[in-house]
């Protein structure tokens, strides 16, 4: 069963032990998180072809996330650069009253890392944009 985009949030997670989540800012994109393993190559001068066996998972990049530029939310997510957090990208929500609020009920990906924002490329008749890069320092978790 194929489920839409619609509900999925960049979490901010606060606490010792138990983590309180809430929303960090509303996101127009979501990159890919994790990636692919590695291919290891395990081809021998005997084989007819290239062979490989998995190695890590992904790479060690920063992940960015396109959001509308709010001044409030920058200056905020500018306050939490330079210090690891507690971040999960959370699947699904619910809407009552036009007020949509995070569940994560179609599923969690929760990590730590490193958050910044910059203000993004600009041009004529354009919304203006920020994006919010994440750097996992810790596997992520599936929930």
């Amino acid at each position: 069963m194929a489920t839409s985009t619609y509900m999925t949030f960049l979490m901010h997670g606060t606490g010792e032990g138990t983590i309180t989540y809430n929303k960090l800012v509303d996101i127009k994109d979501s990159p890919e998180i994790e990636g692919a393993p590695n291919a290891l190559d395990t081809t021998t001068l005997s084989d007819g072809s290239r062979t490989s066996t998995p190695g890590v998972k992904g790479d060690n990049s920063a992940k960015d996330f396109t959001c509308n530029y709010d001044k409030a939310k920058f200056n905020e997510i500018k306050q939490l650069e330079g210090t690891e957090q507690n971040l999960a990208i959370w699947y699904g929500g619910t809407e009552e009253n036009g007020v949509v609020t995070p569940t994560g009920s179609d599923g969690k990906r929760s990590f730590k890392g490193y958050v910044s924002v910059r203000d993004a490329a600009a041009s004529v008749d354009a919304v203006r944009d920020m994006i919010v890069s994440v750097l996992p320092t810790t596997p992520i978790t599936y929930s």
